[in-house]
């Protein structure tokens, strides 16, 4: 048994240990780079959850500095999410049922990352991260592209300066259809601008940056410092042509300072049974989204690293991240991939990026929140306009339409269940169709006839190759490991092949793709044996893996069956061959 090594659970002994200046150079570069795209998404993303803006700052603070001693990610950009922030927003939605008071929204907010991190760390402490991988791919993209819709959608009372309550897309868009006539004309010309400033600006200044001084990662970090600019000129905006006299509204007061730690005071929300219940099923789902999301993006970097992650690890990580989110008035955090991509980009390093970057929100904190008063919502607004453009993947919606209906079907039907019955419905129902899609392929998996090649010892799908056959051999292989879900469709598949072959005197099964074995399945093959003895043929197997072979010979199946254990077909093919010339 190996030594217990505290890097194991603590990542930053390993990389601190070799720590030099020129990697504390890159990491500080890229925290500056994510510093100017973090500090206005957090206050964006407090806003997309319904909390104060200093809410934002928080959550960008100590889950930051969590990550860094834990995580083992260096580009992995911690902190407000679109999607965690519009999973918090819901759930504080349904929480308050309309009675919305920003005191009890942030300490339940708070009490919702607490339940986040403790369902982290029970996926990293007892190994559960590989329940996620039962969220299909197409399930997950269908989610997120919903996701962005809704978080589009949810904007739209900003943008167009009118009340809207955020219900679902469906009804969201029947209200602003409803109220076109009380749209507030500066606000929207305004929001009209800031989109498009936000958008473009970004590719422009690229070009010009790299123009002149043809350097890629200069261009590239000076780019992403557009909302930051964004901010300054609507904020100058707004006190020198007096915007609010149009209609045009301010983030008002942000307290200047730091978070007190404290455990989140869930007595004064008199919460129910029923209450705890949601919060607990919102928390889950949180977390599992987030650490999809995560975990996908470190292991992308990881690759062009050459690096290895450990997603038990990572899900400790992200654990204790929430943790200090939630002692630290803030809302669930997760990882962006816009940021972390960034973050790569700008060549971080190590995690200490994150704790870097920490130290940039730590002073705007406590410096630069006393100039955000006259800074328009709908500033923030936009900025999530255009940051959840990335969310909506429409190349790989049209892969998975050309890859498979059946996966295409999944993706919508995600789609319009989390468009029509809200973010957490639709992941309940994705996570459901996912398992189906499971089950439903496994129970009919591929089979194949198989038929000599010529002059070779090679055997193929009689439907797609001109191979050798005989009448009186049947060549079956199955394309799945057998369970129960299966079992039944292996013994109807032989039944079929045994009436639409006569002549046949021999069945072989070739368990070359056949890699676990259950008692049902045994069971099944079993009642193969019997049935086949009784119609007069005998059943052979071949190329029986080790790990299947164990488990036959536990069982009665060895002594019963009424043919041979071949290493190969290709031997069987010869044996059974030979035996009929006798």
């Amino acid at each position: 048994m190996s030594a217990w090594k505290p890097e194991t659970f603590l990542p930053f002994l390993k990389w601190a240990k070799n720590y030099q200046k020129s990697t504390f150079l890159d990491d500080s570069i890229a925290a500056l780079v994510i510093s100017m795209m973090l500090i206005p998404q957090s206050l964006a993303y407090a806003m997309l959850a319904g909390l104060p803006p200093q809410a934002g700052l928080y959550a960008s603070l100590l889950p930051l500095i969590a990550y860094a001693l834990l995580g083992s990610s260096g580009p992995l950009s911690v902190g407000p999410f679109a999607i965690t922030s519009i999973m918090t927003a819901t759930a504080l939605a349904s929480l308050f049922a309309g009675n919305f008071n920003l005191d009890q929204m942030l300490v339940a907010a708070s009490i919702l990352a607490l339940l986040s991190g403790f369902f982290l760390l029970a996926f990293g402490f007892f190994r559960l991260g590989f329940l996620t991988n039962f969220i299909s791919f197409p399930v997950v993209t269908g989610f997120i592209a919903a996701s962005a819709i809704i978080i589009a959608s949810s904007q739209f009372s900003s943008i167009l300066g009118i009340s809207i309550h955020n219900d679902d897309f469906f009804n969201v868009l029947v209200q602003v259809i409803q109220k076109f006539d009380q749209v507030n004309i500066a606000t929207l010309l305004f929001s009209a601008v800031l989109v498009l400033f936000l958008y473009f600006v970004p590719k422009l200044l690229r070009r010009l940056i790299f123009f002149i001084s043809r350097n890629n990662l200069l261009a590239d970090s000076l780019s992403k410092s557009t909302p930051v600019i964004a901010i300054i000129l609507s904020i100058s905006a707004v006190i020198f042509l007096d915007l609010q006299s149009y209609g045009i509204k301010v983030v008002g007061d942000i307290p200047a300072g730091l978070p007190t730690l404290s455990i989140p005071d869930w007595p004064s929300l008199n919460l129910s049974n029923q209450d705890w219940k949601g919060l607990l099923n919102s928390a889950l789902l949180i977390s599992i989204i987030g650490f999809i999301s995560s975990l996908s993006a470190a292991q992308t970097f990881a690759a062009k690293q050459r690096q290895r992650i450990n997603p038990n690890q990572e899900a400790i990580a992200l654990g204790v991240a929430n943790l200090s989110a939630g002692l630290s008035s803030a809302f669930p955090v997760s990882a962006s991939l816009s940021r972390s991509t960034v973050s790569f980009n700008a060549g971080a390093k190590t995690p200490a990026a994150s704790a870097l970057t920490a130290i940039s929100i730590f002073l705007s904190s406590l410096f630069l929140t006393p100039y955000l008063f006259y800074l328009p919502i709908v500033t923030l607004a936009a900025m999530i306009l255009v940051a959840v453009l990335t969310l909506f993947d429409l190349q790989a919606i049209k892969r998975t339409f050309a890859y498979s209906l059946k996966d295409f079907s999944a993706l919508m039907i995600t789609l319009l269940l989390t468009l029509t019955q809200g973010l957490e419905w639709g992941l309940i129902a994705g996570i459901m169709v996912s398992i189906g899609l499971h089950l439903y392929h496994s129970s009919s998996p591929h089979s194949a006839i198989l038929g000599l090649v010529p002059n070779t010892e090679h055997f193929r799908n009689v439907e797609r190759h001109n191979v050798i056959t005989d009448e009186k051999i049947i060549s079956l292989r199955i394309d799945a490991s057998l369970y129960f879900a299966n079992s039944r469709f292996l013994a109807d598949k032989i039944n079929e092949l045994v009436a639409q072959h006569p002549k046949a005197k021999h069945l072989i099964l070739t368990c070359s793709a056949i890699n676990d074995i259950d008692a049902s399945a045994i069971e099944s093959l079993l009642a193969v044996n019997l049935y086949l003895t009784e119609a007069g043929m005998s059943f052979h197997l071949s190329e029986v893996k080790g790990p299947v072979m164990d488990r036959l010979k536990r069982s009665p199946f060895i002594e019963q069956l009424n043919g041979n254990i071949y290493l190969s077909h290709h031997q069987a093919w010869l044996d059974l061959v030979e035996q009929k010339k006798d």
